[in-house]
């Protein structure tokens, strides 16, 4: 099991190479919540990513012959950064095993860091068995990303600077992929004070340690499903849930939906980009996923800010469309001269801004002397957008809601 000894032992070996990253208090938040909300700003750590505080520590306990040989991991991203990162501060030549739709910016930062990577697999557990292959075959040591004792301990120096820099703290939540993160937090935050609750987030459409807790053990799902990649595992790891089940006292779920949002809010307010699996935690926040008090000082830890760019344009648009601020409307008016001017002017006047406009003689199912016009607007919420439409159905406009 995990100790607290452990994970100061591993503060000592990693000091200096990894940033203490910040405790920001969110008025956002606060206000929507009740609560008194303090975020840990982890996607502030070097490779955006909590992941190389494990991957350092572990590094730092391979002996000489191991160091020779070199390293191979497996991972949806962070985790490849942090063992390219560190791997490459030590010395050591490593090799990552990414799933085939690892996002383009994720393979090309591990790139850079200077690790080999290898493609294979449509998931985390396929690339696993893969990068274990090349473990056998070239003896290489492989470091886990989070069924390790030395990567969990190194994870859970996040829980030592939590309690340091906000003594106030009540509760943590964090986000479990697969598990070493919180099991390391937990044994940190609880061995400065038992007291302090720990509650975990997953994607609904990943829940391996929610179902594990209900089920009494280990479970390996048979296939995830959601945006918040850098969670997104079939099963979490042995030594992480036996941590979990002793010192967690909580696994909920968030859906997809709710982590969009809460990646839109933390741009929009918070001025943060923080990736899927860093935004779970203030996902369960909006949603009360968990219960808590008024005022209770709560520190979500934002894990990681590597969110690929195609998904956080899909992530913002939807994001716009949920709170009416961006709408698609279509209708059918008269071919004439003035037509479309009419209907703009109706747009203008109700203080609605067009982003593009598709105008369509030939579509199906309208009459030939009437035009099919798809509009995309700009609006300031979803009571504007009900305005909007009551005006121009009363100014004899049928109006289909496309977004």
């Amino acid at each position: 099991m995990l100790t607290y000894d452990d994970v100061v032992v591993a503060r000592e070996r990693i000091e200096g190479q990894i940033r203490r990253t910040p405790i920001e208090h969110s008025r956002t938040f606060s206000e929507r919540t009740g609560a008194d909300v303090r975020c840990k700003l982890e996607l502030f750590q070097r490779t955006g990513a909590f992941k190389l505080r494990g991957a350092t520590n572990r590094i730092a306990t391979m002996d000489a012959d191991q160091r020779a040989a070199g390293v191979v991991t497996a991972s949806a991203g962070n985790h490849a950064q942090g063992v390219a990162l560190a791997a490459s501060r030590a010395g050591v030549d490593a090799t990552v095993v990414m799933p085939e739709h690892a996002p383009i910016s994720k393979i090309e930062a591990t790139e850079g860091y200077g690790a080999e990577v290898v493609l294979h697999g449509a998931d985390y557990d396929a690339a696993a068995e893969h990068a274990h292959a090349i473990e056998r075959e070239q003896q290489r040591t492989y470091l886990h990303a989070f069924d390790d004792l030395a990567v969990m301990a190194g994870q859970g120096t996040v829980g030592l600077e939590i309690v340091e820099d906000c003594p106030a703290v009540e509760t943590v939540v964090v986000p479990i992929g697969g598990g070493g993160l919180i099991a390391g937090i937990a044994t940190a935050v609880q061995g400065l004070d038992p007291d302090i609750r720990v509650v975990g987030v997953q994607a609904a459409g990943a829940p391996s340690a929610f179902e594990a807790i209900q089920q009494g053990g280990v479970v390996e799902l048979e296939a995830v499903d959601t945006i918040a990649d850098g969670i997104a595992t079939r099963a979490i790891g042995t030594t992480p849930y036996e941590v979990i089940r002793e010192r967690v006292d909580t696994v909920v779920t968030v859906s997809d939906s709710a982590i969009a949002q809460a990646i839109s809010l933390l741009v929009e307010r918070s001025k943060v980009v923080v990736e899927g699996a860093g935004a779970t935690p203030i996902a369960a926040l909006l949603t009360e996923a968990f219960d808590f008090d008024d005022d209770e000082t709560v520190v979500p830890v934002l894990s990681g800010g590597n969110i690929d760019p195609n998904v956080l344009t899909t992530v913002l648009m939807r994001g716009l469309v949920h709170s009416g601020r961006y709408v698609k409307l279509r209708t059918v008016l008269k071919d004439r001269p003035g037509a479309l001017n009419e209907l703009t002017r109706i747009i203008a006047d109700n203080r609605a801004n067009v982003y593009a406009i598709q105008h369509d003689r030939t579509a199906r199912n309208i009459g030939m002397e009437s035009a099919e016009v798809v509009l995309d607007l700009e609006t300031r919420g979803q009571d504007h957008v009900s305005a909007l439409i009551d005006k121009l159905e009363a100014s004899g406009y049928p109006i289909e809601l496309l977004l």
